[in-house]
């Protein structure tokens, strides 16, 4: 008898061939993957089929939300550039209204000012004249007292004691007619 026949009675992990198995275990091994892949076929392909739809919805979802947020950004985008364009529109308009404004303040100054200088000018020339007519009154008096002053001192130094009494009698005299 051979050797190997021996062995493989005696030894159930031993095969008649290196590479296949047994007829036994290819049947049953055969009949339980159908068995398995029948199973997976009939509840597990739904299921996954279910998944990657929904997976599929979800992400055409959110491109359908990123090109509508991507179309809202440009129209905001458009409509910022806009508000920028009055904007720099507007600062034009503002601009000019001020300029209009300062020369307008400008003009009404400078017509202010020389109406202020006109009329100080004005004041200062008759507060000058009305200074010299004071200081020639104030001369006119200063001279009047010193030459009164002057002729009292020259009178009863060139007069004696009897010319003045006669002087005194005749003045008295006028007076006295001219009532």
């Amino acid at each position: 008898m051979n050797l190997s026949i021996f062995l493989a009675a005696e030894d159930p992990s031993l095969s008649h061939h290196w590479l296949f198995p047994e007829i036994g275990e290819i049947i049953y091994g055969g009949l339980a993957s159908l068995i398995i892949f029948g199973a997976l076929f009939k509840f597990g392909w739904p299921a996954a089929k279910k998944a990657l739809e929904a997976r599929t919805a979800k992400i055409q979802k959110e491109l359908d939300d990123s090109a509508a947020a991507q179309s809202q950004a440009d129209s905001d985008a458009a409509s910022i550039r806009t508000a920028l364009g009055d904007v720099a529109s507007e600062r034009a308009r503002i601009l000019a209204e001020a300029d209009a404004q300062a020369a307008a303040v400008l003009s009404e100054g400078r017509a202010r000012i020389t109406a202020e200088v006109a009329d100080m000018e004005a004041r200062a020339t008759a507060e000058i004249d009305a200074a010299r007519a004071r200081s020639g009154d104030e001369l006119r008096a200063e001279i009047a007292r010193l030459s009164a002053t002057a002729t009292t001192d020259a009178v009863r130094a060139a007069l004696d004691d009897r010319t003045q009494q006669e002087l005194i009698d005749g003045f008295i005299a006028k007076v006295g007619a001219a009532r």
